[in-house]
């Protein structure tokens, strides 16, 4: 019954061995340009209109301003293609950073991307709201928190059933948007063509004379005020890079031509907007968006200003700017829970996150995605104005982190790297910028609420340095053991291999890999149970996590790589006099594949028991209570509701002292 609630909620599970999966799964330029160019293109929604009311009264200089737009997002959008050259696995910024910076830098340009991606999801969710509520009765306006909090957790369940699943679900309201504003922005523009050599010619007027009267300093900065208030709008161009995983094969080609998409589709709406503000005169009005005062002034021109047909075509564009606000918080959710795999396979945040569900997502990561977006939720109530200050600093941290390691990386390889002078040209220019619009926007919106987002970011950066703390420790402490074990000499031929013997009492010891800790199991069980047990068997799952679901190759590779491992621990155990042989499978559910395995075993062998290690340490945590001991305590439990006997072993971590023994009185081999 809850097998089939969960598929009739989630869809059938996906099979990661059948080498299809990787093709039924992937999205093409297309789908990508929806699932990850939506956080850009949902940026007209407020990026052109602050930096337009920044201008002030100096609205000549929209039109700089715009072609400076087009040009950052061509110049980002450049540099990102030399990352997902670079990079084809996929990592975007962090990994970028880590490779390119050290570890360190790459620590703090993943943790403010998870930040930033958290954020995304939120005030995505909570201007769509906005956008919404706006058309309806202000007696239900008291429902739009509700509303708010439903949404995130909407969002959630459709990223569980899996990535494209959720992007095909969103594509008809992708393509209304592109539609409906690429309708206005060419009504907005292309009849006030014959004005645009006169809006230039009074441009280059306007600036000489303000060069004249307020001087040069001060004509900059408040271009440059604007440029950086309208930073938003190039949030969402790293999502491609980050996001390699999902792309179908070739994943460069793929990545380049999704990221091609974006550009061109950002650059033409925001710099079009910005355009079509100058060009119509649009001034802000109390309780209206310019985009809202736009449209309502180019459709009230082509159409009758009073007509049904032309508020019905205004409220319908800005309907689908309000939807398109909810498909942009898709880039956090495939975005983020991608870079927390990442991280976690580098140890930064707990290894579970790389783990894949049967539909073949990061499910921890989407979870930890719309959980910490809720709460971005609950503590600003929902408020645009507040979660904008705190959105738009960590991105372009990452940003100018990125374009850093570029611009080293091209210093470093000079010689090597024909090209280098012209992507060096392009990473130093994209440096340029990004790092001056983090100034800018870090000096004037810390006060305002940006320290917020700065203490978040220091927070989780500073808990994910206390996991990878852990793990080196534990990792330090359990070389010695793996070095001292896994190294004893094996005697094979010294007597026969006993035969199989399925009544005799079986010792069923589960193990990851050859190591010190599956070694240290299997000679406990002759100290604990002298010459009872006739036969052993080695049960081991290869998990298929976000590392290794990258091709058909790397699933094989696994499966090698496991039967190898088994293989050492059978000649160990037979080295002992003992009849032994191994189990295995491949699956994205550690507990499911396990739990079959040693059903399997029961069957066979009348007489099993079961056997796994656990760490113990001299101190528990929080963090050793967190990132241990997960799967033996679940695995006793779910085989004693099966009527099958598990012994769980302990193992000794010393990681403040010196390193473990060997156990003492070890069989000789």
């Amino acid at each position: 019954m809850a097998a089939s609630l969960k598929e009739m909620f989630l869809g059938k599970p996906k099979d990661p061995l059948d080498p299809r999966v990787f093709h039924q799964i992937s999205l093409i330029a297309f789908l990508a340009w929806v699932g990850l160019g939506a956080d850009g293109l949902s940026s007209s929604a407020y990026g052109p209109e602050e930096a337009y009311l920044a201008l002030g009264h100096h609205v000549f200089l929209a039109l700089p301003l715009a072609l400076l737009m087009a040009m950052t997002v061509f110049v980002i959008s450049a540099s990102y293609n030399q990352i997902i050259e670079l990079f084809p696995t996929g990592g975007g910024g962090y990994l970028v950073a880590t490779k390119l910076l050290g570890p360190k830098i790459g620590l703090i340009s993943g943790g403010a991307l998870i930040v930033d991606y958290m954020l995304t999801i939120t005030i995505s969710v909570a201007s769509g709201a906005d956008a919404i509520f706006s058309f309806l009765p202000p007696e239900i306006h008291g429902a739009k928190f509700v509303v708010e909090i439903v949404l995130i957790f909407f969002l959630i369940y459709l990223n569980l059933r899996g990535t494209k699943e959720s992007v095909v679900f969103l594509l008809p309201i992708f393509l209304a948007f592109v539609f409906m504003h690429f309708i206005a922005i060419v009504l907005g523009i292309f009849p006030h063509s014959a004005q645009v050599p006169a809006m230039a010619t009074r441009t280059y007027q306007e600036v000489a004379g303000d060069l004249k009267g307020v001087g040069l300093f001060a004509t900059l900065s408040i271009l440059l005020h604007a440029y950086s208030l309208g930073g938003g709008t190039y949030t969402g161009i790293e999502a491609v890079s980050n996001g390699l995983q999902v792309l179908r094969e070739p994943r460069v080609q793929t990545g380049k031509k999704t990221m091609r998409y974006m550009a061109v589709s950002l650059a033409f709406t925001a710099s079009g907007l910005l355009v079509a503000y100058l060009l119509n005169n649009v001034s802000h009005e109390p309780g209206r968006t310019l985009n809202a005062s736009l449209l309502d002034r180019i459709y009230s021109g082509v159409l009758s200003p009073d007509s049904a047909l032309t508020y019905a075509i205004v409220a319908f564009t800005l309907l689908t700017e309000a939807a398109i606000l909810l498909v942009a918080a898709q880039t956090g959710f495939i975005g983020g829970p991608t870079l927390l795999s990442n991280m976690a396979i580098d140890s930064w945040v707990p290894h579970r996150f790389s783990h894949l569900s049967d539909y073949l997502v990061t499910r921890y990561g989407i979870w930890f995605m719309g959980l910490a977006s809720l709460g971005f939720m609950l503590y600003t109530g929902g408020q645009v104005r507040i979660l904008v200050v705190m959105y738009s600093i960590n991105v372009f941290l990452t940003f100018t982190f990125s374009q850093l390691g570029l611009c080293r990386h091209w210093l470093a390889v000079r010689g090597a790297q024909p090209a280098w002078s012209r992507k060096i040209l392009v990473s130093g220019f994209g440096l340029l910028l990004t790092s001056t619009i983090l100034v800018v926007t870090v000096v004037i919106k810390f006060a305002e609420g940006g320290w917020v987002t700065v203490v978040v970011t220091s927070a989780f950066i500073f808990l994910c340095y206390l996991v990878r703390v852990h793990y080196d420790r534990v990792r330090g402490a359990l070389k010695a053991l793996d070095s001292t074990l896994t190294d004893i000499p094996f005697q094979p031929d010294l007597k026969p291999v006993p035969a199989k013997d399925p009544h005799a009492p079986t010792a069923v010891v589960i193990v990851r890999d050859f190591d010190g800790i599956g070694v240290h199991t299997l000679l406990t069980i002759p100290q604990l149970f002298p010459n009872h047990f006739k036969n052993v068997v080695f049960i081991s799952v290869g998990l298929i996590d976000s590392s290794q679901f990258k091709g058909a190759s790397e699933i094989e590779n696994l499966r090698r790589q496991k039967e190898e491992n088994l293989k050492s621990y059978v000649e160990f155990a037979n080295c002992l006099g003992w009849y032994a042989e191994y189990r295995s499978s491949l699956g994205v559910d550690l507990m499911d594949e396990l739990v079959q395995l040693c059903k399997d075993t029961g069957r066979e062998f009348r007489r099993p028991v079961f056997f796994a290690g656990k760490l113990v340490f001299q101190e528990e945590s929080l963090f050793t209570r967190m990132l241990h001991n997960h799967t033996p305590f679940t695995l006793q439990q779910k085989l004693q509701f099966e009527g099958l006997q598990m012994i769980i072993l302990p193992i000794r971590v010393f990681t403040g002292g010196p390193a473990p023994r060997p156990l003492s009185g070890a069989p000789a081999l």
